[in-house]
């Protein structure tokens, strides 16, 4: 029976000699757990496999390099690159298309969809004005802590700042939000 590696010699195997084996241990360990959190942020399970797939090839190519000795453990660090890709994968072309027409097809009526209505909203309401008034670290802050769902330490991790400047950035950011919307 042979001894579970810790993360870091994982990565440490597959940075150095390309280890096929160590790859095939991370990615057992820690793609279901990506995936799952991946979906809890997109609805498209194509997008999300093709992210996660993405993510994993960036480990393996080396692309995406774990920082020794650095605070981040390594599920932090995968969900960081997975974060990224995903961000990108919705932003591109299509994905709003996409979004309004699995939308359309599961609304039977003229009216239009809470989703819709919140969307509109958002984008086009007195909290799209008050949201683009923010600067962008704050709005890095909400859009990980409400918007993803994330807690204060997953948002330091994927924002790269300490988890006592998330809570900092989260606490301006919504007296401000309180400010604009009275």
């Amino acid at each position: 029976m042979s001894e579970t590696r810790s993360d870091g010699e994982l990565l440490r195997a597959i940075a150095a000699d390309g280890d096929r084996h160590a790859f095939e241990e991370l990615y057992r360990r820690y793609a279901p757990w990506l995936t799952a959190r991946m979906r809890s942020r997109c609805a498209d399970a194509a997008i999300v496999d093709d992210v996660v797939q993405e993510t994993f090839l960036a480990v393996w190519r080396g692309t995406a390099r774990f920082q020794e000795g650095c605070s981040e453990d390594a599920a932090g660090w995968l969900w960081r690159i997975g974060a990224r890709r995903l961000v990108d994968a919705v932003r591109g072309d299509g994905a709003r298309g996409r979004l309004r027409q699995a939308l359309a097809r599961l609304r039977h009526r003229d009216e239009a969809s809470a989703e819709e209505r919140v969307l509109a909203g958002v984008e086009h309401g007195d909290l799209a004005g008050a949201l683009t008034r923010l600067s962008p670290e704050l709005r890095a802050v909400l859009q990980a802590t409400v918007i993803d769902g994330l807690t204060t330490r997953e948002a330091a991790v994927l924002l790269g700042i300490p988890a006592g400047t998330v809570k900092t950035r989260a606490q301006r950011a919504r007296k401000q939000l309180r400010e604009a919307l009275a």
